[in-house]
């Protein structure tokens, strides 16, 4: 005769809680390690800060004052060569219905 169903059912919900207690610990370990890590770079970070704050910053280059004009840094757009009417007649003659 097969074992008894209560028991199969008691063995499958121990085995169920002692992985949960696994799976809980496991977690729990992950979120010390990142609660761990997360406060290093944090006190690194802060360190980092305080000394760019109490170094001394390094004085702008000033720029040589230029006589000539600046050019500008913005292109033109060159003018089209011919007409929009020609453009339409070459579209047209080419088989453009529009």
């Amino acid at each position: 005769m097969a074992d008894d169903p209560n028991k199969v059912r008691a063995e499958i919900r121990a085995r169920q809680a002692e992985d949960g207690k696994k799976a809980m610990a496991e977690y729990e370990a992950n979120a010390a390690a990142t609660r761990a890590k997360t406060e290093k770079l944090r006190a690194l970070r802060l360190a980092k800060e305080a000394a760019d704050l109490a170094a001394p910053k390094p004085a702008p280059k000033a720029k040589a004052k230029s006589t000539a004009k600046p050019k500008s840094t913005k292109k033109k757009k060159a003018a089209p060569d011919g007409k929009l009417s020609d453009w339409l007649e070459g579209q047209a003659g080419s088989g453009r219905n529009t």
